[in-house]
């Protein structure tokens, strides 16, 4: 199957999901387990969401599918994630052992995606993909992830937690 035809189908599951999927809480476990399952790629899927009221700000690891990480509370101000989810942009690293921001979790991890959701214009948490696969993101696939961020940030909206 051409990968266009592949990003598609997935992405027409994961708007199926979020219509079936009473809560963002299920919305996200489904989620992860799906695009882990389905795309090759994608060794690792979590989400972190931002701890209310937490000083410093923490994200904390939520439904994930991939190896345990030590990275379960992210200060704002670290590694990659904590730069998507301050700056508020998708950031997507070709090569993480050439980026200092880099928090490593897993030796096979080669290349990321961090995308952060928004919750009625605030960031309140991020999707993060890890790849055994360098250069793995794709424009192509980080229009997917970014579309699975906005549909967990319009359940957060609607049907909060």
């Amino acid at each position: 199957m051409p990968v266009a035809d592949k990003l598609g189908e997935v992405r027409n599951e994961i708007s199926d999901l979020a219509q079936a999927e009473p809560t963002a809480q299920d919305l996200m476990r489904k989620m992860v387990k799906l695009l882990h399952d389905r795309m090759l790629k994608y060794n690792w899927v979590g989400f972190y969401m931002l701890e209310p009221g937490a000083k410093p700000p923490m994200l904390v690891l939520g439904a994930f599918e991939g190896a345990m990480t030590p990275h379960t509370r992210i200060p704002l101000n670290q590694g990659i994630c904590g730069a998507a989810a301050s700056s508020g942009q998708t950031v997507v690293v070709d090569d993480v052992s050439k980026d200092p921001r880099y928090l490593a979790c897993s030796l096979e991890t080669k290349s990321e995606i961090v995308v952060p959701v928004f919750k009625n214009g605030k960031v309140v948490g991020e999707l993060d993909i890890d790849s055994h696969f360098p250069a793995a993101f794709t424009p192509e696939h980080q229009a997917l992830v970014q579309h699975c961020a906005e549909v967990v940030g319009k359940k957060l909206e609607t049907a909060g937690r």
